[in-house]
């Protein structure tokens, strides 16, 4: 198989999320049906990698894991937040998504990096730990659960990006929750990931002020590409 290291960067700005979703799937099909061709007709086409940004309007998202109970909201409640719910097909328990959060979508082939998948949720933390250091916070992880933390030794630890994705065929999809300048009374409707005993913080909250989203996106996209030797275009 002939390795392709280029990655489409696209930022689909506020985007519903069901929108997001079926236009993600659509790309992981494609990607899949390639790397079919190629296995069918011995061929060696060279499969795409797209690296996608967004936002999203308010939403809770329930991991094929998860526990319907840990949404906290009923149908009258979720129309007072103005927020959706959906329950869908990557890892992990029940999350929020909102305006001020930096969602990311990396679909890859994962046999053009490596085939290793906590590698790769292990690197996906590493870009936003780095990203965090260039605004001077030390993060890190907590033992037996995914995404980045704050304070994750001691009593005060906090999560500041939630992971969660779906690989099949070494092709991935869903992928990170990055707290910016989120409103963190969302996440007070839901157990986050399923954990009851663990706050959640934002950029925002840690550094007292607003920050520029774009900033961030850059920051964030450099350190992707940098740790996984991508080519964005």
């Amino acid at each position: 198989m002939i390795k392709n290291t280029a990655v489409k960067f696209i930022d689909w700005g506020l985007t519903d999320y069901q929108d997001a979703w079926d236009k993600q799937e659509a790309i992981f099909q494609e990607t899949v049906a390639v790397k079919m061709k190629n296995r069918a007709e011995n061929s060696e086409l060279p499969t795409p990698n797209y690296l996608i940004f967004c936002e999203h309007p308010h939403v809770y998202t329930l991991g094929k894991s998860g526990i319907p109970e840990n949404l906290l909201l009923d149908e009258a409640g979720l129309k007072e937040k103005e927020a959706t719910y959906y329950k869908i097909n990557r890892g992990g328990d029940i999350t929020y998504h909102g305006p001020g959060q930096i969602v990311g979508y990396p679909i890859l082939d994962l046999e053009n990096f490596f085939t290793d998948i906590h590698l790769y949720l292990r690197t996906l933390e590493e870009a936003i730990i780095l990203t965090l250091a260039e605004y001077g916070l030390q993060a890190g992880r907590y033992p037996g659960y995914t995404g980045v933390w704050l304070d994750a030794d001691n009593e005060k630890a906090r999560k500041i990006c939630a992971m969660g994705v779906r690989c099949s065929r070494w092709v991935t999809m869903h992928g990170f929750a990055f707290n910016v300048n989120v409103n963190l009374d969302y996440f007070g409707n839901i157990v986050p990931c399923g954990i009851d005993d663990k706050a959640v913080t934002s950029l925002q909250q840690e550094l007292c002020f607003a920050v520029d989203m774009e900033e961030v996106k850059a920051k964030v996209k450099h350190h992707i590409g940098q740790l996984f030797k991508m080519n964005i275009i």
